[in-house]
């Protein structure tokens, strides 16, 4: 057995949509049920860490002109193909969401999948804010969600196991309070041929307080912000709790 170190979301993005396939109902709910309304007005929008694109793609199908932005190349190159093979328009950008400029202004920001919080950095929450009221019309929306402190605490120290033909990986991670930081090591064995190769990818998240991030949302401009738990999006399962994961939604100010 061959080992190496790659990347974050390198591996991760390559079996991105069979490791984290759990997900895709719980988001659809929440967006069609939180969003409905702004979709029903918006024109544009933009997928701010946009994975493989999933969502790009389907606010695609509604019609909308869709920006895609990821700071990974291999997730870029998945959403690309995935639109393709869903024959929808999506422009895909690949940029960090902390300096990220879009060709044109656009209604509706999504961020989700706790994707906001793999910046680096506490401080970067800011610098993301900003960069979403630039590139929002005034009175657009930003919609996003983040994991809680509750959540790296009782989630992030657990082990997960996923086995596909030809793959097993092995997650597990822990959290440390006092920087606010959580990690997960992400081991994969990749079959090639009559060997396994182990690969290993490194994923690291920060942690806000809801007051934080209410701050760095007010000071970039936004206003009529609202957090809701999103325990009532997951249906029935057993491991989330309330307390673990937090959906915001902010309106840009009419001034900006």
């Amino acid at each position: 057995m061959t080992k190496s170190a790659v990347p974050p979301y390198t591996l991760l993005a390559e079996h991105y949509d069979d490791v984290f396939v759990f997900a895709n109902p719980w988001r659809e709910n929440a967006r069609e049920r939180i969003l409905a309304r702004i979709l029903t007005r918006a024109a544009s929008c933009c997928d701010l860490a946009c994975g493989t694109g999933s969502t790009a793609v389907e606010l695609a199908k509604r019609g909308l002109k869709v920006y895609a932005v990821d700071l990974s190349p291999t997730m870029c190159d998945k959403a690309r193909a995935k639109a393709a093979r869903e024959t929808v328009d999506v422009t895909v950008i690949e940029a960090d969401m902390r300096r990220f400029r879009l060709p044109e202004k656009v209604d509706l920001i999504t961020c989700e999948f706790d994707a906001l919080n793999h910046v680096p950095r506490k401080p970067d929450l800011s610098l993301v804010a900003r960069c979403a009221a630039r590139a929002l019309k005034p009175g657009g929306h930003f919609y996003f969600d983040v994991n809680t402190r509750l959540a790296f605490e009782e989630v992030w120290p657990m082990t997960w196991f996923v086995e596909r033909p030809g793959l097993a990986l092995v997650m597990h991670g822990d959290f440390d309070p006092r920087a606010g930081r959580a990690w997960t090591t992400a081991e994969f064995f990749i079959q090639n041929g009559g060997l396994w190769e182990r690969h290993s990818e490194r994923v690291e998240e920060v942690c806000w307080s809801p007051a934080e991030i209410s701050q760095a949302l007010s000071a970039a401009g936004f206003e009529g912000i609202k957090c809701r738990d999103a325990v009532p999006f997951f249906g029935s399962d057993a491991l989330v709790r309330r307390g673990h994961r937090s959906i915001y939604l902010a309106r840009l100010g009419l001034g900006r």
